[in-house]
């Protein structure tokens, strides 16, 4: 589920909500997979306002429960990072809280992604939110001290290293897919 995606086609609809729409195994329907969406590709709160809508977080409680219904797993993709704004008053880490979900953070290694991961973290702990794991998304062929900042991290994250997706010209999801040990999130329940 992607609930607010922001930064789609001419048919209104996101990249990525056309590849959770393709791996999906149950019969769900587009604003059930994605009950907002924008043409431009900016903050949500922002892409709404210009719209004219006001996101609202029981109608996307309202999808998820649906997908849940249906299905063994629901998988939430963000918009953004932990606290972009949704609303004038809520922001994903409150959507976090009402969907009642574990978080797996997705660190861009990148300069800067150490300062980021740890602030995210120090974010979901401070709600009391249930920090599952995180994955290293790797997004340059040579980052410098790449492996050294995947040990830092490993080091002051409190939650498991799910995997670590390398760069990749064109993101094939079977190949990710098999980077993530999921295994890890049973250990921690």
């Amino acid at each position: 589920m992607k609930p607010v995606a922001a930064g789609c086609d001419e048919s209104n609809v996101n990249e990525d909500v056309k590849a959770l729409l393709k791996a999906t195994n149950i019969l769900a329907t587009l604003g059930q997979i994605n009950p907002y969406s924008f043409l431009h590709p900016i903050a949500p709160h922002i892409a709404a306002r210009n719209s004219g809508v006001q996101i609202n977080l029981d109608r996307i409680l309202e999808s998820y429960n649906e997908l849940a219904s249906q299905a063994d797993v629901v998988i939430v993709e963000g918009a953004g990072g932990f606290l972009v704004p949704l609303n004038e008053t809520q922001d994903i880490s409150d959507l976090v809280e009402v969907l009642n979900i574990p978080v797996i953070v997705v660190v861009g290694m990148r300069l800067g992604c150490l300062n980021h991961a740890l602030l995210t973290q120090q974010a979901i702990i401070a709600r009391g939110l249930k920090f599952a794991g995180w994955v290293a998304n790797v997004l340059e062929n040579n980052m410098p001290a790449l492996n050294e900042n995947i040990l830092t991290l490993q080091q002051k994250i409190s939650a498991p290293l799910l995997g670590i997706v390398q760069h990749q010209s064109s993101a094939d999801p079977r190949i990710i897919a098999n980077l993530i040990n999921l295994d890890l999130l049973e250990e921690e329940q």
